[in-house]
């Protein structure tokens, strides 16, 4: 059977364990034990796709399964072969799965090069898991009825050598059975709020992969250009490509991040993340007239906490690292200015992720993302491909005026305006990044993407300079600071200052190059 999966995962802290059971056992629940093998090439060619192959124990039947990835965070697809009962471990065979999409995708994986024999499959671990299940049926419009499942037990690895590693598993999925996705978020956020639980991307197969890899920390996801459509495009439409996008980043590293790294790069990727999508929320929302979707007013005052809580824990100790190499060469006396520091912060970067306000806005995007466009009155509906592309041109047209304009007077401005310049580049950028390929694919293909490419370069000096710029103020302030108790912090002070005209004028420099920059979103 042939199915796309809708669904949410969530890690469940240890000491709320006994409290999820109790709330799952409320209703009537079934217990499963869940045995499964899972299967790659020994080039690990499946896993690098985002696929997923296993045989898996259910009770007493054998099932086969094949997951890809799907076209945003909630949905994987997925197709399952029934191979009855037996004590006896059946073989892996892909070719169970062949006439469905994702069998189609496996099948090219395994393909080899010169066309031989299919690429051998190998155990690469297993899992053994107490699963217990609930079908839930949420109340409101359009329904829905979901499986919630309790999944506690282990993945077990054996890399080939007579010590087998584990990593424990204790996880709530819920599923969409049947009815609108909205009915899945709203439950999503009752669960996870209700239990501290945190919105997981990592699967029991890349448990296995970690340990078998010997794996603790794995690289910060970046960002990527939104995915559009071919057909069905829309101001909806878009407004949901660019927040996948966004989530694309954000979701992998918040995971990893609420599970307890302190990776500063995944900080980094997240809070770029964060600020991609702020960018979506102001100069999208008005490609849908049904403002209740794109709920925007809601989500950002968590995004912004998040953000301004990870900076807080992360940009002190960037901009000394940056600078005291520099102070070094100038000639600096020696002094740290992190030492004088209070006592720890009260939030951990875990602590901040794992936020219910934060969480609650994650599981909502995700929803936002998934949900289908319903019929709407007139004054409701979202603009034509055309009318959207051209409310980006305006935004893009209004964006690239403001940095030319703050360029010509940036020396001038107060601090506080300075930093403005620096936030509205940023949104150019991003709002020219999410609207490249979307013009690219209209108006002129590899043309017009070249154009944007060129468009985005000449943006970078100016992001560059102002960048050096605001990390050169936070530094000044922070020594500032320091000076009050160590006397050897002025020569900083002073030396920061007196930089501070002279990266004025390079901004200003930088700023007013972008005028002359092609504008790709312009029409012939």
């Amino acid at each position: 059977m042939a199915t796309m999966e809708i669904e949410f995962k969530f890690c469940i802290p240890a000491g709320r364990l006994k409290a999820v059971d109790a709330a799952l056992r409320r209703g009537a629940v079934v217990r499963t034990r869940l045995q499964a093998r899972y299967f790659d090439t020994a080039d690990q060619r499946l896993s690098g796709d985002g696929m997923v192959l296993r045989l898996r124990k259910e009770g007493s039947r054998w099932v086969q399964t094949v997951k890809a990835t799907g076209d945003n965070a909630l949905h994987r697809l997925e197709h399952n072969v029934d191979l009855g009962t037996g004590a006896a471990v059946p073989a892996i065979d892909p070719a169970r799965h062949a006439g469905t999409p994702v069998g189609e995708q496996l099948a090219r994986l395994l393909q080899p090069a010169d066309g031989g024999d299919a690429v051998p499959l190998v155990e690469r671990q297993s899992t053994d898991i107490v699963r217990l299940t609930r079908d839930l049926r949420v109340s409101g419009p359009g329904g829905a009825v979901v499986e919630m499942a309790l999944d506690v037990g282990k993945v077990v690895v054996h890399a080939g050598t007579p010590a087998q590693r584990s990593s424990p598993v204790c996880e709530l999925e819920l599923e969409l059975k049947s009815g609108d996705v909205q009915g899945l978020v709203t439950l999503a956020r009752r669960w996870s709020q209700q239990h501290g639980l945190w919105f997981s991307t990592v699967s029991k197969a890349e448990r296995g992969m970690r340990l078998l890899a010997e794996q603790e920390t794995v690289p910060a996801v970046k960002a990527e250009a939104p995915r559009f459509p071919a057909h069905g495009l829309d101001g909806r439409a878009i407004q949901q490509a660019v927040v996948a996008s966004c989530l694309a980043q954000m979701l992998p590293n918040a995971s990893e991040i609420a599970a307890g790294s302190t990776d500063e790069e995944q900080i980094h990727q997240l809070r770029i993340g964060i600020r991609r999508l702020r960018t979506t929320l102001r100069e999208l929302a008005g490609l849908d007239a049904d403002t209740s979707c794109f709920d925007a007013a809601t989500w950002e005052p968590p995004l912004v906490d998040a953000f301004r809580a990870l900076g807080d824990l992360r940009d002190r100790e960037q901009v000394v690292k940056l600078a005291q190499p520099r102070l070094r060469d100038a000639g600096a006396p020696e002094v740290d200015p992190l030492a004088g520091d209070a006592a720890p912060p009260a939030s951990s970067p875990g602590d901040i992720v794992r936020a219910a306000a934060f969480q609650n806005v994650l599981v909502s995007l995700i929803g936002f993302t998934a949900t289908a466009t319903a019929s709407k009155p007139e004054d409701q509906v979202p603009l034509a491909a055309d009318e959207a592309r051209q409310q980006l041109r305006e935004r893009l047209q209004r964006l690239h005026k403001q940095a030319v304009r703050d360029g010509r007077r940036f020396e001038s401005l107060a601090t506080e305006d300075q930093h403005r310049a620096r936030k509205r580049l940023k949104r150019l950028r991003y709002l020219a990044e999410f609207a490249a390929p979307l013009f690219a694919k209209a108006e002129g293909g590899k043309k017009k993407k070249d154009a944007a490419e060129r468009y985005l370069k000449a943006l970078r000096p100016a992001q560059d300079a102002l960048g050096e710029f605001n990390d050169e103020a936070v530094a000044l302030a922070l020594y500032r600071e320091v000076a009050v108790r160590d006397p050897r912090a002025w020569f900083a002070v002073g030396w920061f200052s007196a930089r501070r005209a002279a990266g004025a004028t390079a901004c200003r420099k930088a700023l007013e190059e972008i005028g002359g920059a092609p504008r790709f979103w312009k029409k012939k």
